[in-house]
């Protein structure tokens, strides 16, 4: 059996004329010479305008080896993360750790289940006679105590009495006094079982570990901190940041120490913002962190985000102190010194040099004489002289204008001005 061998049907061939034996036609030698090599019969061709058509099995078959690449050119839709750029972003938010209110008793009804429990307590252990009977009060005793007989309890008694100092136990072991700006977070065996707000004396179940949580709105002023400008100089930075705990249950159950927290991501923040402007913008035209607010807003909007996954609250974060380190201090003084010096003696030279235009204009106003360029400029150079040269130099002598070229008379006359 031949495996070469394509068994699949094929369409009939299209009529066509009279064999040419010159031109290899069906009935030629090239044909059979093609059908013998190949050991097939060929496929018949339509022709159009020149053009050679395949049939239409034939064109089926050879597209099949084309489908791969013609897949491969078809655009795949990219994810959301790989059309933006990378950036880091804060920690997912534990949606099913929320805070929800614990159940709580008020604790006047505790103290009154308490009350009448030691009261029946003390009734029970009166009758048996094993607690002496109080002269005010009533006899309760039992006849055979009255009568002298063994002290003690019977097993009915016994048992009432354990019950009722288990519950004593339970309602002393339940009460809870939570103070007003504080909060209690309830966990039992590891599970969360809710948040106790409510100020006052309450009673809550007493299998529960509770845990204090500060919720009051707290400052917290930072410890001087060196992180780096974007001109790479080293800067120090002091933070008063205003905040408080909103969710208790991601405050205690999502991170170790919601302070400890606080502090490290208020560090990161702080370097990752100073980072993006230079520290004073004197060196050249551009906003800086001492420019306006945008140094507060931007802190406190970044650690917001960041302190949000552990339910704490932030509402501002603003630098009560920023300065250079005290490495570079000198030498930015110095820069900084430098630098008004210059721009104080441009805005000197500047208001000199129009104050002497202005006292030239107004000499030659005065005297009604038109002054030339060469006197025109020695006057101008003795005023700016005299304007911006030191108290000692003001009154050294003051080298004379270069000679004024002799003109000739007839040129004199021709411009229309005196010899």
């Amino acid at each position: 059996m031949d495996v070469t061998r394509d068994s699949s049907p094929r369409p009939a061939p299209r009529p066509a004329g009279p064999p040419d034996p010159a031109a290899g036609g069906p009935g030629g030698p090239g044909s059979a010479g093609s059908t013998a090599a190949t050991g097939k019969a060929q496929p018949a061709r339509a022709t159009s305008g020149g053009l050679t058509a395949p049939a239409p099995g034939t064109a089926a078959r050879a597209a099949l080896p084309e489908d791969p690449p013609t897949r491969e050119l078809t655009p795949v839709r990219a994810e959301p993360d790989t059309d933006t750029p990378a950036t880091r972003r804060p920690p997912r938010v534990d949606q099913a750790l929320r805070e929800r209110h614990a159940f709580a008793l008020p604790g006047w009804l505790a103290l009154l289940v308490l009350l009448l429990g030691t009261a029946g307590l003390l009734a029970v252990l009166v009758r048996a006679g094993v607690v002496p009977e109080f002269e005010a009060l009533p006899d309760i005793r039992t006849e055979a105590v009255r009568r002298g007989g063994p002290a003690g309890l019977t097993g009915a008694e016994i048992a009432a009495v354990a019950s009722v100092g288990l519950l004593l136990v339970a309602v002393l072991a339940g009460l809870l006094s939570n103070p007003g700006g504080e909060a209690r977070v309830l966990t039992r065996w590891g599970r969360y079982r809710g948040t106790v707000r409510r100020a006052g004396l309450l009673w809550v179940n007493p299998l529960v570990r509770r845990r204090r949580v500060d919720v009051r709105l707290r400052h917290w002023r930072s410890d001087p901190v060196t992180v780096t400008d974007r001109t790479g100089t080293p800067i120090v930075v002091r933070l008063l940041v205003v905040w408080r705990v909103r969710d208790t249950a991601r405050a205690v159950l999502s991170v170790a120490e919601h302070e400890a927290y606080l502090r490290e991501q208020i560090h990161a923040v702080l370097s990752r913002t100073a980072s993006r402007l230079p520290c004073d913008s004197d060196a050249g035209p551009g906003p800086a962190l001492r420019d306006g607010q945008w140094f507060a807003d931007e802190l406190s909007r970044a650690l917001a985000a960041e302190a949000h996954p552990a339910g704490l609250e932030v509402y501002s974060a603003q630098p009560i102190a920023l300065d250079y380190a005290p490495e570079v201090a000198e030498s930015m003084r110095r820069r900084r010194l430098a630098d008004l010096d210059a721009g104080l003696r441009t805005v000197l030279v500047d208001d000199a040099v129009e104050a002497a235009a202005l006292a030239v204009r107004r000499l030659e106003r005065a005297t009604a004489h038109q002054l030339d360029e060469a006197a025109r400029s020695a006057l101008m150079e003795q005023l700016l002289v005299a304007f911006v040269a030191p108290v000692g130099v003001v009154g050294a002598p003051v080298p004379a204008p270069a000679a004024r070229p002799a003109r000739k008379e007839g040129a004199g006359r021709r411009e229309g001005r005196p010899a």
